[in-house]
């Protein structure tokens, strides 16, 4: 249902799905979707904040899903559950931010409510008058009466991401601008400094507790130009760091409708397959993957899990979870995409790839445009250095040869030298 600013809405579903889209093209910028609950007008803290660098609410309510990215369009999705949002919650804000850019350069830039259950569409906003604003709170969901609602609302900023978070109480760890030092002031004789009473003891039982770090705005977006990032460097070399493939068909390509003789050619449910090789520093080489059930292992080695095996596509996608406090023991990582069922080839898939460190900058990329018969696609390659842990950005679609298997092919091309046998889910 089109909407005008200000306007509102009741929302029946119990979940939904709310997605920001704008079209694509040569000088749009980067946009990104963000959620913040509110009490009072204000997030009770920083955990309040769901995006890109914090994608879950404790309470499981809210979910930064990602983008999804075709040809023409971009999409980035948030899911609620209002049924899991705390009583405390009265407001939902609903917001973008644009990075290299002003949202006057992003055409067609609209929010959707749709209910999660159905996809059916429940409320739509079309933003037409941004011009040099950053960030935009374009809708946002509140109870009124024990019930939810969205309202269209249409609201700019123009000092970004930063900014908007700031003005609803989110405390921003941005690097400062330099200031230039104050002039010297004059000299004066010295003054003996007045003996310091030394400071009051702690109340008995009291713990010393460090303020919450700030939240980290940053994020890093590989490309073929810049392929590599160094996870020392962004401080994400601890904790668990999840790695997320989502993917979507192309509309022309959706469903059923698929002409056979494409190189893709739709033959019931998608269902791709994310995995990894691993060599460990102590020689051992394996696989994980839902193929043969080698999901894995967190806390022991290989300290890569695969959460499971989702044939439905989109989001929430697969997850891989690497374990970096161990990473030490591990040489090298090969994250790759195999396509299990549904498809011929990734040409006319649209697939988005986010690393997210539990500590520093997300890592995001697309795979692009897939012009040969792939059914395997490598993504990344994380390399210990001995001094630095990289993430380098593959993006490379392989043919396997005649009889090869995808895992095989991907054994040959990066030289891990295992033996393969054939496995099924």
């Amino acid at each position: 249902m089109p909407m005008l600013k200000g306007a509102n809405t009741s929302v029946p579903a119990q979940r939904v799905r709310v997605e920001l889209g704008w079209g694509a093209g040569p000088g749009v910028p980067d946009v990104d979707a963000s959620a913040l609950l509110l009490a009072s007008g204000k997030v009770r803290s920083d955990a309040d904040f769901v995006f890109y660098n914090q994608p879950d609410h404790a309470s499981g309510a809210v979910h930064y899903e990602g983008k999804q990215t075709s040809a023409d369009s971009v999409t980035d999705a948030v899911t609620v559950d209002l049924e899991r949002v705390e009583s405390a919650i009265e407001t939902i804000v609903l917001a973008a931010s644009a990075d290299g850019g002003t949202f006057g350069q992003v055409p067609g830039l609209h929010i959707r409510v749709l209910d999660a259950a159905s996809g059916a569409e429940i409320a739509r906003y079309d933003s037409a008058d941004a011009t040099v604003e950053t960030a935009f709170v374009l809708g946002e969901l509140y109870r009124r009466q024990g019930a939810w609602k969205f309202r269209a609302v249409g609201q700019g900023y123009g000092s970004g991401l930063a900014g908007l978070a700031t003005d609803f109480g989110i405390t921003v760890d941005e690097p400062q601008q330099p200031t230039p030092p104050p002039p010297a002031p004059p000299v004066a004789a010295p003054v003996p400094p007045a003996p310091m009473a030394p400071p009051p003891p702690p109340p008995l039982g009291a713990a010393a507790t460090a303020p919450p770090a700030p939240v980290r705005l940053t994020k890093v977006t590989l490309t073929k130009d810049a392929p590599s990032v160094s996870l020392t460097k962004q401080g994400g070399t601890s904790g668990a760091m999840r790695v997320n493939l989502s993917w979507q068909v192309r509309k022309q390509f959706q469903g059923w409708g698929a002409k056979l003789g494409r190189a893709v050619a739709m033959h019931g449910d998608l269902d791709l397959d994310l995995c990894a090789l691993y060599e460990l520093t102590d020689g051992r080489k394996g696989v994980v993957q839902a193929l043969g059930n080698a999901f894995g292992a967190l806390h022991q080695p290989p300290y890569i899990h695969l959460d499971g095996d989702d044939r439905t596509g989109g989001t929430p996608g697969e997850n891989l979870t690497i374990n970096l406090d161990h990473k030490n023991e591990i040489r090298r990582v090969v994250i790759f995409v195999t396509i299990y069922a549904g498809a011929r080839s990734f040409a006319d898939l649209d697939a988005t790839v986010t690393l997210q460190p539990q500590h520093g900058a997300a890592i995001d990329f697309s795979l692009g445009e897939c012009t040969v018969p792939s059914t395997v696609c490598s993504l990344a390659l994380i390399t210990n250095t001995g001094s630095d842990l990289v993430v380098q950005r593959e993006a490379r679609f392989l043919v396997p040869e005649r009889g090869v298997s995808p895992q095989r092919t991907i054994d040959y091309t990066y030289g891990w030298g295992m033996n393969w046998t054939p496995g099924r889910k």
